[in-house]
């Protein structure tokens, strides 16, 4: 597989079936996530972790690439998330909704491996269309 497939593949098969064992085959250890210009370092196990709290909120993850584009070491990821708000996340508790997000991953790939990741996702849009928040007033 080239870049663009290990990582359409960790998204859409690793992370949407949460197969946590087989991170680590597509997850350096030296893994970092992008915030700006700011960097930190979460490794294989960080990773991991993260999977397991999302799915605490949304057990029913599934992850789909739409469009991606690779530059160098860089893959860039468009994707629609999907699943069932039914964990308490950031104070909201949980309402049975299905949301749909979409965002962007930006991942760079060395050695067949992410070993830094940052992107963006349109959280506050698909939260407001659920009706999972509202407008203050």
């Amino acid at each position: 597989m080239d870049n663009k497939e290990k990582v359409k593949y960790f998204y859409e098969h690793v992370t949407s079936n949460h197969l946590i064992d087989e991170v680590c085959e597509y997850v350096s250890d030296a893994c970092t996530i992008r915030l700006g210009e700011s960097t930190i370092p979460v490794g294989i196990e960080g990773m991991q972790q993260h999977m397991v709290e999302v799915r605490k909120t949304y057990p029913d993850l599934k992850m789909t690439i739409t469009r991606q584009y690779c530059d160098g070491d860089y893959v860039i990821s468009e994707f629609i998330m999907e699943g069932t708000h039914k964990g308490e996340w950031l104070g909201m508790k949980p309402t049975g909704k299905k949301i749909c997000i979409t965002g962007v991953d930006i991942d760079k790939v060395v050695d067949g491996k992410i070993i830094e990741h940052g992107g963006a996702a349109n959280t506050f849009d698909a939260l407001f269309e659920a009706g999972i928040i509202r407008p203050a007033l």
